[in-house]
């Protein structure tokens, strides 16, 4: 790779308690060869006074008014002024590690094109960590460790926005923030995971991710469970669906009967199954609900699992191997 620059790309929008804390942490990187592009959303604070004045002390920083609206705008005006072979996104609320450059950059040059390089996260808080996202953490941190993130990414987003770093080619080829999707971090990893990008393991933490009662992931309702769970159908439906078995959709619950308006809506034929004996022999959206025995007599299924029980997920996916069945072709957890 001729040109390692590295491009980190920072949206920001009224984070003037913390902007300061966030380029000060990428200044200080042990990997001095980068440039910084940060891109207001519309601030009414300080935060772009503050910004710039980073800028006028460190050539390497440059600030901009977004010239159009919202962060996935943002986002794709700071890349069009990007120049880096390695491309990189930080949240301005956060904090990173002094050797994130470094180690994303090696792994990245040393496992070359067509890898995704990422690091471990931690939560932090003045008010302390819910139970929630601690569990977050060590789940995706789990998945990280291995190299193994796009194996759940139907369960949540496995590739943290502010915590991966590629080559400009593969971000080109992704077409990286070419969409108007929100979320648009949960996108990204889906145009990564489309693409084929392969993640590079890693048991480096590299990022401190804040969490307060204003972030825009606990109050924008483009970041909703509900949100979440349009991308996911949105892309099983255009990388994963299989014309030629018969798709299967486990669970009535609030993201079962989403799921099944949805692919009512889009004419998509699917059998429906849950455990709730008041809803089997019922009938939702014109729908029977049957029993999860009905699984056995469909020859070759495709299935959606909604069921968010743990103990529940574990015997399903005893009774899916016994029936020689694989996961993320034959099945997905949407939970």
């Amino acid at each position: 790779m001729q040109n390692q620059l590295i491009s980190v790309l920072i949206p920001f929008k009224n984070t003037e308690l913390y902007v300061s804390e966030c380029i000060q942490s990428v200044i200080d990187q042990t990997e001095t060869v980068w440039e910084l592009i940060a891109v207001d959303d519309g601030s009414t604070d300080d935060s772009f006074q503050i910004v710039e004045q980073f800028a006028k002390t460190d050539k390497r920083i440059s600030v901009f008014k977004n010239p159009k609206q919202g962060l996935i705008h943002a986002l794709q005006f700071a890349y069009a002024k990007s120049s880096g072979g390695l491309i990189t996104r930080m949240d301005s609320d956060d904090i990173m590690s002094v050797e994130k450059f470094k180690i994303m950059k090696s792994e990245l040059l040393k496992y070359g094109d067509g890898y995704l390089a990422t690091g471990l996260v931690k939560y932090f808080s003045k008010s302390g960590i819910n139970s929630g996202y601690f569990q977050y953490e060590q789940w995706l941190n789990s998945l990280t460790l291995t190299g193994s993130n796009f194996t759940e990414i139907y369960k949540e987003c496995t590739i943290p926005s502010p915590c991966w770093m590629v080559s400009r080619t593969d971000f080109e080829v992704s077409n990286g923030f070419n969409s108007s999707l929100y979320p648009e971090d949960y996108d990204l990893a889906f145009r990564f995971y489309k693409s084929g990008l392969k993640c590079i393991p890693s048991n480096d933490l590299l990022h401190y991710w804040r969490d307060y009662g204003t972030r825009t992931s606990r109050t924008d309702s483009k970041y909703s469970h509900d949100a979440l769970l349009d991308i996911k159908v949105h892309y099983f439906l255009e990388i994963e669906l299989n014309t030629s078995k018969t798709l299967i959709l486990w669970g009535a619950g609030h993201k079962g009967k989403r799921i099944a308006k949805t692919l009512i809506e889009k004419n998509i034929a699917f059998d429906w199954i849950c455990d709730n004996p008041k809803k089997i022999g019922k009938h939702i959206y014109d729908k029977e609900l049957y029993p999860f025995e009905y699984l056995k007599q469909v020859n070759s299924p495709q299935s959606i699992i909604t069921v968010a029980n743990k103990l529940a997920q574990k015997e399903i996916i005893a009774h899916l191997k016994s029936w020689q069945l694989k996961p993320m072709k034959d099945y997905f957890f949407f939970c």
